[in-house]
């Protein structure tokens, strides 16, 4: 077929052509065809750990709830869903009008406490002075001291009531505990909150990016292999983010039997977020595996090949993937151990190409890896 023909032809149809000969043998007429001077990789087993894929869910470290700690309405909402704040910000500020009256009350109360026991106090002066002269009988003066005692009790009580309405105050005004994002607002600006019963208002939800794990649940079965070998990788894509430790939980889910692991992430988490469902690729044992460089590798729309390079020239061999590792690509099927593959896709096409064509393929170096 000429090269004008050649061109002709669709690239979708080439292509397939191309495949449809992938693994097949070379005819009588290439067996004495030299290998072509291309850039070439040997292809090589590589030690590596076999792994078991599990669905993971990712989650922050902290997270809080934030509920009503007393009876109040919303007055004001400075943040809203999705908002970043930072530690000590004021997210809810409720209307206080009820807590200052009762502060003020109960400042009232400890005034008139501190007024009694003092006066009390100095009764009691006065009485233990003439019991020591025996002017008063013991009982005298034991009913003063009792009226004391009474009234150093009211003081006490009177304290600790303004305590509790100063912390009732305080709960007017709520602040995040840590930096970090809005996830969820449960109120609106004049609702009425109850502090409980039966159970506190939840208000706004909030949780720091900085810090996340991905929480997995693996049944029993591979859990013990998980343990032994304490090694992770949480895929994102096409990369691979190392785990920084394995926390395999030491009970399992009554319901389901299975057990919980928990893989903290480092800082540098590859942009992942709260509530993202990502693989987790867990050790359980050694392997042998090989690996190509993704540049190497030849697609055409759902197939995937890579140019073979042997004696009798070249051929396009369909591959089965699988996971990434970094820059390069496990092959599942379709090679062998030592076999040689071109390093530039585009040259051996273009060799290939130009053999069909009945030309002279363009020379070049070889270079083996």
């Amino acid at each position: 077929m000429s090269m004008r023909h050649l061109r002709s032809l669709p690239a979708a149809l080439l292509a397939l052509g191309l495949l449809a000969g992938c693994g097949g043998k070379p005819n009588a007429g290439d067996a004495a065809a030299k290998p072509p001077a291309l850039a070439a990789i040997v292809v090589r087993a590589e030690d590596a750990p076999r792994q078991q894929l599990w669905d993971g869910v990712v989650e922050a470290v902290q997270q809080v709830t934030i509920t009503a700690q007393t009876n109040a309405r919303v007055r004001e909402l400075p943040y809203d869903v999705n908002d970043v704040v930072a530690k000590g910000d004021v997210l809810v500020r409720f209307s206080d009008v009820e807590q200052q009256s009762a502060r003020q009350a109960a400042r009232a109360q400890l005034a008139s406490a501190e007024a009694s026991y003092k006066d009390a106090q100095a009764s009691f002066g006065r009485i233990e002075a003439v019991y020591a002269k025996g002017y008063v009988s013991a009982a005298q003066m034991d009913q003063q001291r009792a009226a004391r005692d009474a009234a150093r009790a009211a003081l006490d009580a009177a304290h600790a009531q303004l305590a509790n309405v100063g912390q009732q105050l305080d709960y007017t005004v709520l602040r995040a505990p840590f930096a970090g994002i809005i996830t969820h607002r449960f109120v609106h600006v004049g609702e009425a909150v109850q502090a409980g019963p039966p159970s506190p208002q939840p208000l706004i939800q909030l949780q720091a990016l900085d810090q996340l794990r991905v929480n997995v649940q693996v049944p029993q079965s591979t859990v013990e292999a998980i343990r032994q070998f304490h090694s992770a990788q949480v895929l994102s894509g096409e990369q691979r983010i190392a785990a920084g430790a394995v926390e395999v939980f030491p009970y399992a889910d009554p319901q389901t039997h299975t057990f919980n692991v928990r893989l903290p992430l480092p800082a540098d988490h590859g942009g992942l977020y709260p509530g993202m469902t990502v693989k987790v690729a867990f050790a359980t044992g050694a392997a042998k595996r090989l690996l190509l460089p993704a540049s190497t590798l030849v697609r055409r729309g759902e197939l995937v090949g890579v140019y073979v390079i042997d004696a009798h020239g070249v051929s396009l061999r369909q591959l089965r993937t699988g996971e990434h590792d970094g820059d390069r690509v496990e092959i599942l099927a379709g090679l062998d151990d030592g076999e040689r593959v071109a390093r530039d896709p585009q040259a051996a096409r273009a060799w290939l190409v130009a053999r069909h064509a009945g030309g002279q393929p363009s020379s070049g170096a070889s270079a083996d890896e």
